[in-house]
């Protein structure tokens, strides 16, 4: 009986080793990690936020405030509910069927932009009706279509995370280290879809400066914004905003004034940049369960960012306790409205309390 049990365990074992791992990894030397220091350095500013939580079900991973002051984030279940200005009355304003609506921004007609990682590119009017606006690219269907802001002539720029992962494998596409994401704008007076930049390490936030011309898009795979420029003599092409950032970019806004807030929803893991230029340990650890795979490690944190990309002020809850896996902020009146990916709740802090 030992024997067998032995034969199985080694059979088991040799299983683990040689069976095809589900992704085709790159190795990849992740910049030294800094951590919270200096200008990232650590606060509790953030543990002082005021919580809606959210009823049923959870992730409002970004948050969008209409002109009558209500706030809207769209959940895990595909539902975007819409909270009373003082959280207190909670209704389901739109349900994507089969949906997980990420990315939220108002156009200037008060139709809600939505980017949805399963459905693409949607509208959705003030009635609740769901309009489709873009499903794909050049024959390249959205996998993951991510975040969104829009301009002042109505053209909206938004990002497909990854061509090859969808939503709730985004943690492989991290792993893996490929640049399977994309920026695009989409053009409502033609009904047409553009690439700008292809080849991107897991493209998420998107946010135009105050001129419009240029628009930031955060790589969360390799730490770093990318900005498209727009307008002027650099037209069409794309530099490097901001690079080793201590945390994963998630969201990132603009509040049209010079300033942009990015939320980094957990801190650099040690144990993912360790890994990262072994091929070989990379495709081992992804077929262990989720459980046991490197993740997010618990804190809230948002940064601002002034236009020539340098970090002017972070805020933290460094244990989590408040708020946490922050993926979305954004500035709407006397307030910042935060989102989560995981967290049942949206929050928002007085512009007059960051300090």
């Amino acid at each position: 009986m030992k024997k067998i049990v032995a034969l199985g365990a080694v059979l088991l074992i040799l299983w683990f080793l040689f069976s095809p791992a589900p992704i085709d990894p790159v190795s990849w030397q992740p910049p030294k990690d800094r951590g919270f220091v200096e200008e990232f350095e650590e606060n509790d500013v953030l543990t002082n936020a005021e919580v809606f939580p959210v009823l049923e079900s959870q992730g409002p991973e970004d948050v969008a405030v209409d002109r009558y002051g209500r706030i809207y984030g769209g959940l895990h279940d595909g539902r975007i509910v819409r909270f009373s200005y003082d959280g207190v009355v909670q209704e389901t304003f739109a349900t994507i069927e089969g949906g997980r609506p990420l990315g939220l921004h108002f156009d200037a007609g008060g139709n809600l932009i939505v980017a949805d990682a399963w459905k693409g590119l949607l509208s959705i009017d003030e009635d609740g009706t769901i309009s489709v606006l873009s499903t794909g690219h050049g024959g390249r269907p959205f996998a993951f279509a991510d975040d969104l802001d829009i301009a002042s002539d109505g053209k909206i720029y938004f990002s497909d995370a990854s061509d090859t992962y969808n939503q709730p494998d985004y943690l492989l596409d991290l792993v893996e280290a490929r640049p399977h994401g994309r920026l695009l704008v989409f053009d409502p007076s033609t009904g047409e879809t553009d690439m700008l930049l292809d080849n991107l390490y897991f493209a998420n936030g998107i946010a135009l400066s105050q001129n419009e011309d240029f628009v930031l898009v955060n790589e969360t795979g390799c730490y770093r914004i990318t900005r498209y420029w727009l307008k002027g003599e650099k037209a069409g092409t794309s530099d490097i905003f901001v690079d080793n950032l201590p945390g994963f970019p998630d969201g990132v806004s603009s509040n049209r004034q010079g300033t942009f807030w990015l939320a980094l929803p957990s801190p650099r893991n040690p144990k993912m940049d360790e890994m990262h230029p072994s091929t070989f340990t990379k495709k081992l650890v992804t077929k262990l369960p989720t459980w046991m795979q490197p993740g997010a490690i618990r804190r809230g944190t948002v940064v601002a960012l002034n236009e020539q990309g340098q970090v002017t002020a972070a805020y933290h809850d460094s244990a989590g306790d408040r708020v946490y896996m922050i993926t979305s902020v954004e500035e709407v009146g006397d307030y910042l409205y935060l989102g989560s990916l995981e967290a049942p709740f949206v929050a928002r802090m007085k512009l007059e309390d960051l300090r």
